[in-house]
């Protein structure tokens, strides 16, 4: 038996690579325990790195670096790639607001950071540190460790600066959800609550509507859709028991029969235009859709993996008037969306395509749709993507008012470019589709690497420092970083701005990144507004958090 362990431990490289995976291991199989539904999930992994590394085992220093560093950048450009499609969508409308909130939450605890530090005796790393574990956010805290490098390079501040995020840490889970639960009992009232689990409003509604408005008769849809700025999909048309695909120039007369697909919450503006809807329900899951009338129409999901398609316009590529198809939903990354000629298809994208069979057959030849490509990752964009996010992370930005130029650091850098090529390399023909599962494994298997590091470095002190005043301290302020500036932005959302509940505690759990406390909401509340809540802010608090964080450092510090 000794021989094997001298075996392991004679090179301190390979002695690291097995406790980073037996502490990774660990952490992910313990985040599965609940208590009162709650789940630190792979959290977890970052406690169990502090206990090993309590031990003080003979670790590679190097080798535990590059570990954290590399996690931290796989986890930040997947990150950036996931949520780039959406990002500057995100920032319109509804969502610009709830952005705007989401930031008041981030600038709240920037504030009463550099107060506290002011007030007490608490250092401004350390009190960084804690905002940090307080906000549960690991990507800002590995920024502000490359800030410290850049500025002091003392390892001991940084390894402290970890040290109270992992005491900061737990408390900063359990304190948004604390605060959820106090703004749930004493400002939603019982009636308002239970209407929550109702809203379902901006899912995809199929109906049939029969043409009584005699405003529309005879004209041509192409005219039709201009009398209103909603958007909705005709995906067929009776006319004396014929069934049609339409087109731009196809003339609506009166008792014609449309099937529509568009949002729940433009059913009744759909209705105004038309006339009457027809009481048959389409949304059920086990309607056969080639076999709804006597006609040869089908219908069939086409996915989109010709790269020449990557970045093209809808309507650019003119498949309903040549083939007589017509597109009436396209499911991107889980999410459905209504076609329409400005939509740019991307790589992976699922068509729902209604037409005749060997029309649909020519279609699928122009869009691709052998599922077998996209088993295959496209390697390029991933590495190309992390270059050059790590380039314009060293580049030296020049600040006004500083004396030396700011980085964006391994974190910032990397997330910027994963989002601006999440977002638009399909239009330069850059194919960035990865699979959601693929996609997944590399931030989960990032952050786990950097949690599992960042703990076992932090570990040497930890338990010293929070059975002792000075760690009880960190934890009241920690707490107080958590649940202040949520409960104060909560308030202004919704009794100010009149932002119902779910996309309020949405949004703080997105501005705080935490999505176990996003859990216990959407286990309160029936339907999705909190996760796409969650999902409009996360991005913008995230690169809030991570560029801010850098910045107060580097004026205060």
């Amino acid at each position: 038996m000794n021989w094997l362990i001298e075996t392991i431990t004679e090179s301190p490289s390979v002695l690291s690579i097995i406790v980073i995976s037996i502490v990774s291991a660990v952490g992910l199989q313990f985040g599965k325990l609940k208590i009162l539904n709650i789940s630190l999930g792979i959290t977890f992994v970052f406690f169990v790195g502090i206990v090993v590394g309590h031990f003080e085992y003979d670790l590679n220093k190097d080798m535990l670096s590059f570990a954290q560093n590399f996690g931290l950048i796989l986890f930040v450009y997947a990150l950036g790639l996931q949520v780039g499609p959406g990002f500057f969508s995100s920032l319109r409308a509804g969502g610009l607001r709830l952005n705007m909130l989401a930031l008041a939450v981030v600038f709240l605890g920037l504030l009463f950071t550099v107060f506290f530090s002011y007030a007490s005796n608490i250092s401004l790393p350390n009190m960084v540190g804690i905002l940090c574990g307080a906000t549960t956010n690991t990507p800002a805290l590995g920024a502000a460790q490359q800030t410290l490098r850049q500025i002091s390079g003392d390892s001991r501040v940084i390894a402290d600066m970890a040290l109270a995020t992992a005491v900061a840490y737990p408390l900063g889970v359990v304190g948004v959800i604390l605060a959820i639960i106090f703004l749930r009992k004493f400002f939603v009232p019982n009636e308002e609550f239970s209407k929550l689990s109702e809203k379902k409003d901006s899912e995809m509604h199929v109906g049939e509507f029969q043409i009584t408005n005699p405003a529309i008769e005879g004209k041509i849809i192409r005219d039709i859709m201009k009398l209103t700025s909603k958007h909705f999909v005709i995906s067929r048309i009776w006319h004396d028991g014929v069934v049609t695909i339409p087109t731009s120039e196809s003339i609506l007369r009166h008792n014609d029969h449309l099937l529509i697909i568009s949002r729940k919450y433009d059913v009744e503006h759909v209705k105004v235009l038309f006339g009457k809807q027809e009481d048959i329900d389409w949304n059920k899951e086990d309607i056969d859709w080639n076999h709804i009338d006597n006609s040869q129409l089908v219908s069939r999901k086409i996915i989109v993996t010709n790269s020449k398609v990557n970045g093209e316009k809808l309507g650019s590529l003119k498949l309903r008037n040549n083939y007589g198809i017509n597109i009436t939903r396209i499911n991107r990354a889980g999410i459905d969306l209504l076609a329409s000629p400005e939509l740019m298809l991307q790589i992976g994208d699922k068509l729902t395509v209604v037409g005749e069979k060997a029309s649909i057959d020519n279609v699928s030849k122009i869009l691709g749709d052998e599922v077998k490509r996209l088993d295959t990752p496209n390697l390029i964009a991933i590495f190309l993507g992390i270059a050059l996010g790590l380039i314009l992370g060293a580049l030296p930005l020049p600040f006004p008012g500083m004396s030396f130029p700011i980085k964006l650091g391994i974190a910032g850098g990397p997330i910027i470019v994963g989002i601006l090529m999440g977002a638009f390399g399909p239009r330069f023909h850059i194919t960035t589709y990865t699979t959601q599962s693929a996609n997944l494994l590399m931030r989960q298997f990032g952050l786990t690497i950097y949690l599992g590091c960042l703990g076992i470095s932090a570990g040497e002190h930890f338990f010293e420092t929070v059975f002792q005043l000075e760690g009880l301290i960190w934890i009241a302020f920690g707490f107080t970083l958590t649940v202040i500036p949520v409960l104060i932005v909560a308030l202004i959302a919704m009794k100010i701005y009149k932002v119902d509940y779910a996309k309020s505690a949405g949004m703080l759990c997105g501005s705080m990144a935490n999505p176990m406390a996003l859990n216990y909401v959407c286990s309160t509340i029936d339907g999705d507004e909190p996760a796409v809540a969650y999902a409009t802010v996360y991005p913008v608090s995230m690169f809030a958090r991570i560029i801010f964080t850098q910045l107060l450092l580097m004026l205060f510090f």
